[in-house]
């Protein structure tokens, strides 16, 4: 036999339909339908959500906005030259300081700062360095290698190299 047609209800009333509020005098709500008397709440419709002051201006659109997050901000991960001495790799870039743990969060790309002392000659590829952090490489005998990180364009920048792309077809 099907499945289907065996099923029980819960037992003890496990199962409540829900209330149909204003459906007349038949849905055993009575009168009112379980909303008082008269006022805002029994009226259809109210105005009862969240941050809502009975028509003042609620407090979120009282208080100024404030602050900015630019979002062409580049993060770099950071790394001191002491910590470059304690790992003592022959060359460091951005892969290797992961794969050593020396930098948990892979970032958009490294800068090497200049706490610390260095002793041995290492060849460091960065975005960026502090000028004590070059002064210190280099003291010890090591390299400087810096990348450029090339920015996102803006979208004026992209609607002008669009136009210029335009025009140069048109030309040819």
């Amino acid at each position: 036999m099907n499945e289907l047609t065996r099923l029980t209800p819960p037992a003890g009333g496990g199962v409540k339909e829900k209330k149909r509020v204003g459906r007349g005098q038949a849905s055993g709500q009575g009168k009112t339908a379980g909303r008082g008397g008269k006022g805002q709440k029994a009226r259809t419709g109210n105005m009862n959500f969240i941050g809502f002051e009975g028509g003042q201006m609620p407090i979120q659109r009282r208080v100024p906005k404030r602050g900015f997050t630019n979002p062409f901000r580049v993060e770099y991960a950071l790394v001191n030259v002491g910590d470059l001495e304690s790992l003592g790799l022959g060359e460091v870039d951005l892969d290797k300081l992961v794969e050593a743990g020396a930098i948990k969060v892979r970032k958009a790309g490294l800068k090497v700062l200049g706490d610390g002392e260095l002793t041995k000659p290492v060849t460091v590829k960065a975005n960026k360095f502090s000028a004590s952090a070059r002064e210190k490489i280099e003291k010890a005998g090591g390299k400087v290698e810096e990348i450029v990180i090339t920015p996102k364009a803006t979208p004026q920048q992209r609607k002008q190299e669009a136009k210029k792309a335009a025009a140069a077809a048109k030309k040819a």
